[in-house]
């Protein structure tokens, strides 16, 4: 093997490195959502707490590895607070309709927010109910589907163990979802990270149609790999449409097209001398206005991906949890969290029948490793 070959970076945790940088960056993750679950009272607005998630992502970046100099450190997807039915994606700038709505007691809302450090990410998503409390518990479907949030997320990260197949996991939280009498939101992805990266090559659908499941790629799961959950269960019938809110979140695509409009190259050039790869909110920008009116073109030519608000109907309660994984030859490491799953808060009248289930969610994260041949 040449010395060129063996001094090939390696990004992945197999590389000691590698796994620190992701459980620094989970670190940070996990305090900033701490603290905007906290923050979600009556009252508190929805710019509010955006702003509080991504500068708490900030501050605490600033103590992770501050002596080298020069690491990019940074947002590795911005806070976006989406209450009832906006299911996702709802990061607004402060001139955006529904920034300054203010929570109320009984709204259902979902966080998200990540970091990284040197590009390798951790991101974290977690549903809270205001006002919820052992004194005031969440009942009837809100509780089924944040208990079946909760479960299917449990369930997803003990099968994320090498040698199991993508589809495996997919079958098993459809048996959950259905014992909560509830749906996972149609075709939802969840990705193999890589370095730079929250959408790698390797996939997990929930709840595909029909059509999707024959066409999707099967795949096995892998040692020192790291997987980004998303895990969305709704009350409805699994399927939303695009919300009429502006979209406020992007993200560069690597693609490569010579732009025609100059405002779109003015724009293009600024994303890409302030952002990294990862997606980035357009109230990170000092003029919004004029990268918005240059995204266009940066759209329409597939340089930007727009990352839609989906909204489901209005009535429905949909249930978040959102982690980075990262798998060895000898265990699962979820390293992303919200606030802990708490049966006094949630009290839910279902539960899981089916046998194999239960003694999937009752098995360790470790696991032995294959012997060596």
């Amino acid at each position: 093997m040449s010395s060129a070959a063996t001094a090939k970076t390696d990004n992945t945790i197999a590389d000691s490195n590698v796994f620190t940088k992701y459980k620094a960056a989970a670190e940070v993750a996990n305090a900033a959502i701490s603290k905007v679950i906290s923050a979600c009272k009556e009252g508190s607005k929805i710019i509010d707490l955006c702003k509080l998630g991504d500068a708490s992502i900030e501050v605490g970046l600033g103590s992770q590895y501050s002596k080298k100099k020069g690491m990019a450190k940074g947002i590795s997807y911005p806070t976006s607070i989406s209450v009832n039915n906006i299911v996702c994606h709802f990061s607004p700038g402060p001139n955006d309709v529904n920034a300054d709505q203010a929570l109320k007691n009984g709204d259902v809302v979902r966080v998200q927010l990540g970091a990284h450090i040197d590009g390798y990410a951790s991101v974290a998503g977690d549903t809270v109910v205001v006002g919820a409390s052992e004194e005031n518990p969440v009942t009837g479907k809100a509780a089924d589907a944040i208990a079946a949030a909760h479960y299917a997320a449990e369930a997803t990260l003990r099968l994320l163990k090498p040698g199991n197949r993508n589809m495996t996991v997919t079958d098993t939280v459809q048996k959950i979802t259905d014992a909560f009498g509830c749906r996972h939101i149609e075709n939802i992805l969840s990705h193999e990270q890589k370095h730079n990266d929250l959408n790698g090559e390797k996939q997990i659908i929930f709840n595909p149609a029909p059509a999707q499941r024959q066409a999707f790629a099967q795949c096995e799961i892998g040692s020192y790999e790291v997987y980004l959950i998303d895990i969305f269960i709704t009350t409805g019938e699994g399927r939303t449409k695009k919300s009429e809110l502006r979209t406020t979140v992007y993200n560069k695509t690597g693609g490569s097209y010579k732009l025609k409009m100059k405002t779109a190259r003015a724009a293009f050039k600024e994303i890409s001398n302030s952002s990294t790869n990862f997606p980035f909110a357009l109230r990170s920008f000092e003029d919004e206005r004029a990268i918005r009116l240059g995204l266009i073109e940066c759209v329409k030519s597939g340089l930007v991906q727009a990352y839609d608000i989906q909204e489901e109907k209005a009535g429905e309660t949909v249930a978040q949890v959102t982690f980075t994984a990262l798998v060895t030859p000898n265990g699962v490491h979820r390293i992303t969290h919200g606030a802990a799953f708490n049966e006094k808060v949630v009290k839910t009248d279902k539960k899981i029948e089916d046998a194999s289930v239960n003694e999937l969610l009752a098995s360790s994260t470790k696991f032995k490793a294959p012997a060596k041949k």
